[in-house]
């Protein structure tokens, strides 16, 4: 987890896209998810760091749409407002047919007031943003990851940091197994992007995509952004236990889809040594939705003790000594 509001795998990313934007001489950055986008809170974090305008458009419902003068300031969308990210609400759908063409009409509106747009996809995920995660590579290997490790297990949400480790993993003669587990979409799709981008890459003659990772279906739940009790309660069970707090969207799916693997599907992987990769999202905790999952299991309890000292007449769960 790199910088306390970049935050996670998104930054990597972003490291080499705005120095593409900087070298191309923008003077701004668009770029594209859900309301609570990790990777649009860290592109508008970077940017200002930069001194570049941040715009953000983002898939909406018409819920959302109601309250779009007065929405809610919590989570990701906290910090979009603090660095003053220019917020855009889009119907809500893909990529391809809702965001893109208006990422495209807001860049040539800037341009005709004079401002060059550096236009980023969806979780940054494209041939410069992968270059992240192929030196993040490169840093796991000076830490000893090819010694310590026989799998390497992330979530996967656009593709592009499973893409940029697997394809390090390829270049090295795959010394390590690499599964995406997948939090959006699903597997056959990101097998056709990891072979689109290993063709711009001029190694697809070589590899196919199904060769350098396992994507792994089953864990979206309802689809991306909704979780479930068995997610909320694993998040809980890990940083009780721990202290690291995995989100319910990206990596508190992941960590399920891990430990589901490793119950009832062992032999997907190499070894018995295996490296989960956190990539962020933790702002995500912060829009309440895990809040009735705390009510229902008492975690944190909070226990009420008067001014007397008398003795507390419910030692908090969990809470041993005072």
């Amino acid at each position: 987890m790199t910088h306390s509001t970049l935050s996670g795998n998104k930054v990597r990313k972003l490291e080499f896209l705005l120095a593409d934007a900087i070298q191309q001489g923008c003077t701004s950055v668009i770029t594209c998810g859900s309301i609570q986008t990790n990777h649009g809170r860290a592109t508008a974090v970077a940017a200002r760091e930069l001194g570049l305008d941040p715009y953000l458009v983002v898939r909406s419902r018409p819920a959302d749409v109601e309250q779009t003068d007065n929405y809610p300031c919590a989570g990701n969308v906290l910090l979009d407002r603090m660095v003053g990210a220019g917020i855009i609400f889009a119907p809500y759908g893909s990529q391809k047919e809702s965001l893109a063409p208006r990422m495209k009409t807001l860049a040539d509106e800037l341009l005709a007031q004079g401002q060059k747009a550096y236009v980023i996809p969806v979780g940054g995920s494209n041939q410069v943003g992968m270059w992240g995660y192929i030196v993040a590579f490169q840093e796991m290997m000076q830490q000893g990851v090819l010694e310590n490790y026989d799998d390497i297990v992330l979530g996967c949400g656009s593709g592009g940091s499973c893409c940029g480790l697997a394809v390090a993993n390829y270049l090295l003669g795959s010394p390590l197994k690499i599964h995406g587990v997948c939090v959006a979409d699903n597997a056959d799709n990101f097998y056709q992007g990891l072979d689109a981008e290993l063709d711009v890459l001029q190694l697809r003659s070589k590899v196919a995509a199904r060769d350098i990772i396992d994507f792994v279906d089953g864990y979206k739940g309802a689809g991306y952004g909704i979780s479930s009790d068995e997610v909320y309660d694993l998040v809980l069970s890990v940083s009780r236990s721990t202290g690291v707090i995995l989100d319910p969207v990206y990596t508190g799916k992941a960590a399920y889809g891990l430990q589901q693997m490793m119950l009832k599907q062992p032999e997907r992987f190499k070894g018995r040594r295996v490296l989960f990769i956190h990539t962020g999202g933790v702002f995500g905790t912060y829009t309440m939705s895990i809040e009735p999952r705390l009510q229902e299991t008492s975690s944190g309890q909070v226990v009420d003790w008067n001014d007397s000292l008398e003795p507390l007449p419910t030692l908090p769960k969990n809470l041993t000594s005072i």
